[in-house]
């Protein structure tokens, strides 16, 4: 098989699908890799690492596109990226189809057969391809969190951890899923006040027990977040229904009783947002106000740090890849249900039921049409 790997066109997106270490990996199972020149280099993965493992190095983008058979990303295609969609090619990368309707009927339309690491979901149910950016993006928003709480980033002028004599500033997170917990590690760390909420008391018990008396777990309800909202200094929004829309949690009118300078950001602005004032921004243009609240939205977050992200990415998809390239998508799936999870789109047909009901179309089993 072929295997492509295009460079990231998204705003500051410079994460990258495929490492060397990945490609003498393929080479050795008889694959072919056709690599971008300069893919890597955002990631500090130079052309020459590329064809020292085996690569060749592609200079034309439509090239990498029509000779592969697999095409491997890490965000999902922009408009421009359409033109070079296909019947029976196979597209392996981020998708977060759920609020992007027109990528949605572009893939239907060429017959792409797209399968989006999101949704790809092991017996256990664990996501493992999305757990190793969840945990750089819940790291990550309180890093940023901290940065835009300083006055002059345009925040209440807030240090996250106080100073004796001083409150340290209240971290709310919503959600305690993995993104939730990596945000709170990073908030306990730096000295913050914390609450975690959830609507599983199960996990609000583990996040108990991990974390002792140092954070605050309430159970989700519309009293508990606007309580907490209001007073809070960050929000962070980590909720996650794996391939649809995130629920609207935090509400207009909770934002219009914050703090003015306080900070929100969104994590789940990948799936539409759990914050309903929230709409996805880039790095280049990243935050915006809203009542006198400062929301943070980057669609892409880890590419702010691409080499930790990449390789924390490769590292969880590399056996998903070898597994499509050595026996083919129909195989694969057959043989591996995580894999079957994952294909969003096939044959001109939706096939990831929350997609469809998200943007309120028709779907097929995928063993339907396969």
């Amino acid at each position: 098989m072929v295997i492509g790997v295009p460079k990231e066109i998204k705003d500051h997106e410079t994460r990258v699908g495929c490492v060397p270490s990945m490609v003498i990996a393929l080479r050795e199972r008889g694959h072919e890799v056709l690599v971008e020149r300069q893919a890597g280099v955002g990631s500090s993965i130079t052309d020459d690492e590329y064809a020292e493992a085996g690569a060749i190095i592609v200079d034309n983008v439509s090239d990498v596109w029509s000779r592969s058979d697999l095409v491997v990303k890490v965000k999902e295609p922009q408009p421009t990226e359409y033109r070079f969609f296909r019947p029976g090619l196979i597209l392996f990368t981020y998708l977060h189809l759920a609020p992007l309707p027109e990528l949605t009927a572009a893939l239907v339309e060429s017959r792409v057969s797209a399968i989006a690491y999101e949704t790809i979901r092991e017996r256990d149910n664990s996501l493992p391809l999305l757990t190793p950016m969840s945990e750089v993006a819940g790291r990550m928003a309180v890093q940023v969190g901290a940065q835009y709480l300083e006055r002059p980033n345009g925040g209440r002028g807030i240090l996250l951890g106080g100073i004796p004599g001083v409150a340290p500033a209240k971290v709310v997170v919503i959600g305690g899923g993995i993104v939730g917990h990596n945000a709170a590690k990073m908030a306990c760390g730096l000295g913050a006040n914390v609450t975690i909420i959830d609507r599983n008391l199960n996990r609000l018990r583990e996040l108990d027990d991990i974390y002792s008396n140092s954070i605050r777990t309430l159970a989700s309800n519309t009293y508990t977040i606007r309580e907490t909202v209001r007073e809070a200094d960050l929000v962070v929004g980590a909720v996650l229904i794996p391939g649809a829309a995130a629920p609207k949690l935090v509400r207009r009118e909770m934002i219009s009783q914050m703090k003015p300078g306080a900070v929100v950001v969104d994590v789940a602005i990948d799936q539409g947002g759990c914050v309903e004032t929230a709409h996805a921004t880039t790095h280049t243009d990243p935050v915006y106000y809203v009542d006198g609240v400062l929301h943070y939205c980057v669609s892409n977050m880890p590419a702010a740090v691409p080499h930790t992200s990449t390789f924390g990415l490769t590292n969880a998809t590399v056996p998903y890849l070898l597994a499509l390239a050595d026996k083919g998508l129909e195989r694969a799936c057959v043989e591996n249900p995580a894999i079957r999870e994952g294909v969003n789109t096939y044959g001109g047909e939706i096939t990831y039921p929350a997609v469809a009901e998200s943007q309120g179309k028709a779907w097929r089993e995928l063993t339907a049409v396969m």
